[in-house]
C-alpha cells in the first residue's frame, strides 16, 4: 500500500525525508520505506505523521478527503 498523501503532505511543508525522519525519531531509510509504501506503517509513526501534519490518521491512509482531524473529547 502506498501513503501517496504522506509524501504530499511533505513535500507542501518544504520538508526532507530526512527531517520527517528526525521529527519521527527513526532512521531515513525506515521513513522513506513507509513513504514508498514498501513496509505497513506502525501505528505509532502514522499518530505521528498525523500530529505532525495536524491531521487525521483517516486522511493519511485516504479513508477520507477531510483534511481537518474531528475535535477530542475530553
Amino acid at each position: 500500500m502506498q501513503f501517496k498523501r504522506i509524501r504530499e503532505l511533505r513535500v507542501e511543508r518544504g520538508l526532507t525525508q530526512r527531517q520527517m525522519a528526525e521529527l519521527l525519531q527513526i532512521s531515513l531509510s525506515a521513513y522513506s520505506r513507509y513513504e514508498r509504501g514498501v513496509v505497513k506503517i506502525p501505528l505509532k509513526i502514522l499518530c505521528g505523521l498525523a500530529d505532525i501534519h495536524h491531521t487525521s490518521i483517516d486522511y493519511l491512509i485516504r479513508h477520507t478527503d477531510q483534511r481537518t482531524p474531528h475535535a477530542r473529547k475530553k
